[in-house]
């Protein structure tokens, strides 16, 4: 992703959830995507949408063991 895009995306995602603790970071080895974190705790990724232009999607996962207790 570009500069400008991972800026553009990182703002969005600010305002979004609320928090000015999201960081985005690219990737050394893969230029269409940037990895997301909060404060230095990874939590997905970010990929420029192949289908839509100017579009980016956001993969998080939620593993069973950061989950509570039912």
């Amino acid at each position: 992703m570009k500069d400008t895009d991972i800026k553009r995306v990182e703002s969005h995602l600010k305002r979004t959830f609320n928090t000015g603790g999201i960081i985005l970071k690219a990737r050394p080895k893969q230029n269409d995507s940037a990895e997301v974190y909060v404060g230095d705790e990874f939590i997905g990724v970010v990929f420029e949408d192949e289908d839509e232009p100017g579009s980016f999607m956001f993969e998080m996962a939620i593993l069973a063991e950061d989950l509570p207790e039912a």
